[in-house]
């Protein structure tokens, strides 16, 4: 058996201490031995065993990336965990920008064009985006439509190109989030995903709806073959 272990930053390294599981029959219990400098620069060793606190357990958490702080959530959040945050966004209507050589031109560059309600998701640092057909919270079961945008493949994921990333993924980021998926130039179709039903594709429908007040029609929408529970869940 061949084990490696990466440790990205550059920084140096030091052991500390070990956790260690003891077990007998049924019964288990776990200890931290701290380290323990060896006699003339020698190898570290491990010293007596120490109760677990749960300042350690919550200060070890934080360093593997697992422990979520305490959080006031919104009623936009569907799911937050370590790994995943997912939100959604009632209709409204939103500035589109398109890149130069997208084709759209400067009559559908910096409008404003309704959009339907929105699901996003953000999960290892990767942005994806469904859509909704009705404008209200969803549930487990509620089926998710495609969201009408380019730079959105057949999975919902986001090619983020030059979109400016929130350095967080938590709640306090959802805003910035939002800001750097609109702010961002659409600039091609990402995969096969059939973004619209409109004829004539995207840039047609973009072109109807450019100005408009009225909702997003939401008969355009296109089905993303999943619910809220299976977006959430795939990885």
């Amino acid at each position: 058996m061949e084990i490696s272990v990466a440790i990205g930053g550059g920084q140096d390294m030091t052991l500390s201490g070990a956790v260690l599981v003891y077990q007998g029959g049924r019964e288990a219990f776990a200890v931290w031995h701290p380290a323990k400098s060896g006699p003339t620069e020698g190898a570290p060793y491990l010293g007596e065993a120490e109760p677990l606190t749960m300042e350690f357990l919550r200060a070890l958490s934080t360093g593997l990336g697992v422990y979520v702080a305490p959080e006031v959530l919104p009623a936009s959040v569907l799911v937050r965990t370590s790994e995943l945050l997912v939100w959604w966004t009632p209709a409204q209507r939103r500035i589109l920008f398109f890149g130069e050589h997208s084709g759209a031109g400067s009559d559908l560059n910096g409008k404003q064009y309704p959009v339907p309600p929105l699901v996003f998701k953000v999960a290892g640092g990767k942005l994806s985006v469904r859509a909704l057909d009705k404008d209200g919270r969803p549930r487990g079961e509620t089926k998710l439509k495609t969201a009408p945008f380019w730079n959105c493949n057949d999975a919902g994921e986001v090619c983020v190109g030059t979109m400016r990333l929130p350095e967080s993924s938590g709640v306090e980021a959802i805003e910035g989030w939002e800001y750097g998926f609109f702010q961002s130039e659409f600039t091609h179709a990402y995969g096969a995903a059939r973004l619209t039903s409109f004829p004539g594709g995207f840039l047609p429908l973009c072109r109807r709806l450019a100005g408009s007040r009225k909702p997003f029609p939401k008969e355009y929408l296109t089905d993303a073959r999943e619910t809220l529970r299976q977006f959430v869940e795939r990885r």
